[in-house]
């Protein structure tokens, strides 16, 4: 399996707010992902080298090499792992690449990243790993050799890595309901939240629907999703007020009334509670257009 035997570091500076819009950088040690971390952008782990556990808002997924582990904007992120730990970072932010922008082109949204469902990781195989090494070492080669790099090319380059690893996971994805049985209560309640989240946030309004009990429900929920379900309908909620921060201009008293609070500030404290950042703070990182009154 090829590897990059010299260590890197190189980014592409946002000339509008001097922050690194794409950043690649390898890594041979667990080191700074041994804590929890958040980053306001969308960021990739290409491991290489290296066993353990990926820890995604609290929930544990086991990964082998070589894989790939994903993470949306601002999700805790940590690695658990002993020994060897080598790879490639990758890290883009919305304002480089945005996923909604690119939906009909690279399908990734709810499979790589935002996929409150599923695991971060997408098994690879070492033919897997070297294309996607490749396509590293393509935009790596394009930073540096350039000092003013075709932003077009790496978005091309990044595009293909996308659509390379959310091909695979899906075709993990289809194996995995094949060589399962699958849940009928975990698959009707994950239709559930979908259709009723902006209005039902407790778990007991679900037990209800599905004429279950909140505990047998939660059960579910750990055993399906490795999450309480009182953390996958606030998971849920988070995930939709983070795409509407970053995609309209909406006020931040309109966006809570419309995922079901009446209180703009109780919300604002429950968002922060989950992302340990304000709306508005997440708005003024990355968000595509200016706040409109009613922020906080």
């Amino acid at each position: 399996m090829m590897e990059n035997a010299t260590p890197y570091a190189v980014k592409l500076v946002d000339q509008r707010t001097g922050d690194a819009a794409l950043n690649l950088s390898t890594f041979g040690e667990v080191g700074d992902f041994a804590s929890p971390r958040q980053y306001p952008c969308f960021s990739m782990l290409l491991v290489l080298r290296g066993v353990g556990f990926a820890i995604r808002d609290g929930a544990e997924y086991e990964f082998n090499e070589p894989a790939l582990l994903t993470f949306s904007l601002y999700q805790t992120m940590m690695i658990r792992s002993k020994g060897e730990f080598k790879g490639i970072l990758i890290q883009f932010t919305p304002s480089f690449f945005c996923l909604f922008k690119h939906r009909q082109d690279v399908s990734c949204n709810g499979v790589l990243f935002n996929n409150l469902y599923d695991t971060p990781l997408v098994r690879l195989t070492p033919a897997e790993a070297d294309a996607q090494v490749m396509l590293t070492k393509q935009m790596r080669d394009e930073m540096n050799g350039h000092s003013d790099p075709d932003q077009d090319v790496l978005i091309s380059y990044l595009k293909i890595f996308l659509i390379n690893a959310s091909r695979i996971k899906i075709d993990q994805q289809k194996e995995a309901v094949e060589t399962q049985a699958a849940a009928p209560l975990a698959t009707a309640l994950k239709e559930e939240i979908e259709v009723h989240f902006r209005k039902i946030h407790n778990a007991s309004g679900y037990a209800g629907l599905l004429h279950s009990t909140t505990s047998t429900l939660n059960r579910l929920s750990k055993l399906h999703f490795k999450k309480t379900l009182t953390n996958l309908i606030a998971d849920r909620l988070i995930i939709e007020a983070k795409r509407e921060l970053y995609l309209t201009a909406k006020p931040v008293k309109e966006i809570a009334f419309e995922l079901g609070y009446d209180d703009e500030f109780y919300f604002s404290r429950f968002f922060r509670r989950q992302t340990g950042i304000s709306p508005q703070t997440f708005r003024n990182t990355i968000g595509l257009y200016p706040a409109k009154t009613g922020g906080y």
